[in-house]
């Protein structure tokens, strides 16, 4: 054994000693390596001399320290984090009811002071008591103030959220052109008001998470209890109770460490950023992970012809949102083949072509000195770096750089004859009609495989293209997410769940929740809801 190999093997045998065997009491989530393990006790200087020295006196942790009741004779503190906490609310509704208040002092000299101080006194609504350091700065962290009484074991946490969140905006990455304008924010409780507020049933049940051992990232799952599938959900809770990670900063991390299968580019869990796509979702008997900090809810299962699915087509009328699908389908077809369809002619097919586009094409390739592969592998690469470069840099800039680089290069290309027009032309094409699917996570899987089927068509022609579209279909199959297959309800065929596919049947027909997402509650609206003129008089109604 290489003595590097040796060394590396120690090195990772004592790492793992010291996680199984931690010094820092049994809680070994968030920052406890730095939470003191004894109790809290009852001296207030001691606690608050703790307190910063487990904070590391940190500027942003204000501790007010006052002295409650009328005579101003029972020393406490409170404290709270500069920028999650609402001042207002603890100048107001706490300072004031504490200090110099001769009504509080019945409730000092009982022997509970916290609960009556709870139940008579604080008029804040949340308000809860902690008995360990590791409660407290969970609280604390959180945004919550926090009541430290002299003599009195334990503390207080008051519910004064507050600071600065983003506004309720539009989506960007979901514009529809007929629905709410809602989006959800960086704000758990926001996010999860927003689905409320369209689903007014208590059956909704929301189940709350600390994961990320540092973090401690607030992470709520989110079913309606008795349309969801319960062994679905099982599945997700076991998912996320098992989770240990340092750090969860965004929806991201969740989807990454739950999903089905992690070698494969094709998403098996959904994200949206609206509140009304969620809801949406809910009530088919999915259920949605909501992260702290996240403006994007994860929802699942997922099912392939889910990704194709816009807002817009369940309000508009049915024949209009079936058209607009099949353009989106046929969109992601032409950005997934249409460069290798090219190749394969042009290479190997060229008996397929008309006579006069023959013509045409070969006169363009006379004097390219790559063969149609080089060519198109170039341009997609190309396209690809403007498109990432037009991403990054600030908005503005952004859209002229892609916009005009395009046009540049591709005009200095083909006048320097190292491409042809056509070449241009079909990149083109297929860059717009990867615009055209709705969502991103979908659409960069077209833009990977593309390279693929190009190899494939500059190899065997368009028989690589049908053995490629073969084994992307098998793949497709072979795909779960949390137990449903990925192609339904084409594979395996749900004959009453087939009208929300490519083709979006009418509203009044869509009386079933999807088959293998809701086992139980399947109907969702009653029969002969198909509209009907009004009757002429004298007819029968």
């Amino acid at each position: 054994m290489p003595f590097w190999w040796s060394k590396y093997l120690k090195s990772v045998k004592k790492n793992q000693g010291e996680q199984e065997n931690p010094t820092h009491g049994e809680d070994t989530g968030g920052t406890a390596a730095n939470i003191p393990a004894q109790t809290m006790g009852t001296d207030l200087k001691t606690q608050i001399e703790q307190l910063k020295k487990t904070t590391g006196n940190s500027s942003d942790i204000v501790i007010h320290e006052i002295k409650m009741g009328s005579k101003a004779n029972v020393p406490a503190a409170v404290i709270c984090v500069d920028g999650l906490d609402d001042s207002l609310m603890i100048n107001e509704n706490l300072l004031e009811v504490l200090m110099a208040n001769p009504k509080i002092d019945p409730y000092l000299d009982s022997d509970n002071v916290l609960d009556d101080l709870m139940k008579h006194a604080i008029k804040i609504g949340g308000v809860k008591t902690v008995m360990n350091w590791n409660d407290l700065f969970a609280e604390l962290l959180s945004g919550q103030t926090i009541l430290l009484i002299d003599g009195v074991y334990g503390g207080l946490s008051i519910s004064t959220r507050g600071g600065e969140q983003r506004s309720i905006e539009e989506p960007s990455t979901e514009v529809t052109v007929r629905g709410p304008r809602e989006g959800f924010t960086e704000s758990l409780r926001v996010n999860t008001a927003l689905i409320r507020k369209r689903i007014k049933n208590p059956n909704l049940w929301l189940e709350s998470y600390k994961i990320g051992e540092v973090t401690r990232t607030d992470v709520v799952l989110m079913y309606i209890k008795g349309i969801a599938n319960d062994k679905v959900v099982e599945e997700a809770r076991k998912r996320l109770q098992t989770l240990k990670i340092d750090a969860i900063l965004e929806s991201g991390y969740i989807e990454q460490l739950i999903e089905d299968k992690t070698f494969t580019i094709f998403p098996t869990i959904y994200h949206s950023e609206r509140p009304d796509v969620v809801a949406a979702n809910l009530l088919e008997g999915r259920f949605a992970i909501i992260v702290d900090g996240s403006p994007f809810a994860l929802v699942a299962p997922a099912v392939f012809i889910q990704f194709f699915q816009s807002a817009d087509d369940y309000y508009m009328r049915f024949d209009i949102a079936t058209a607009i699908r099949f353009l989106r389908v046929l969109g992601y077809l032409i950005s997934l083949i249409g460069p290798a369809t090219y190749v394969a002619a042009t290479t190997f097919h060229q008996e397929m072509i008309p006579t006069q586009l023959v013509f045409t094409l070969t006169g363009q390739r006379e004097a390219i000195p790559f063969p149609a592969f080089v060519e198109a592998i170039v341009m997609e690469i190309i396209f690809e770096i403007l498109r990432e470069a037009g991403l990054r840099l600030p908005r503005p800039i952004g859209q002229t750089v892609s916009i005009v680089g395009a046009l540049v290069i591709g005009q200095a290309a083909v006048q320097a004859g190292l491409v042809s027009a056509a070449m241009v032309i079909v990149v083109s094409i297929t860059a717009i009609a990867s615009f055209a699917t709705p969502s991103f996570s979908i659409a960069i899987s077209a833009r990977l495989f593309r390279f693929v089927f190009m190899l494939l068509a500059a190899t065997f022609g368009f028989y690589g293209i049908i053995i490629g579209m073969i084994a992307l279909v098998v793949h497709l199959c072979s795909l779960r997410s949390f137990g449903v297959p990925y192609t339904t309800p084409i594979a395996p065929l749900v004959r009453q769940n087939i009208g929300d596919t490519v083709f979006r049947a009418p509203i009044w027909s869509m009386s079933a929740r999807p088959r293998l997402l809701s086992q139980k509650n399947i109907v969702r609206q009653g029969e002969n809801q198909r509209p009907m003129p009004p009757k002429k008089n004298g007819e029968p109604s």
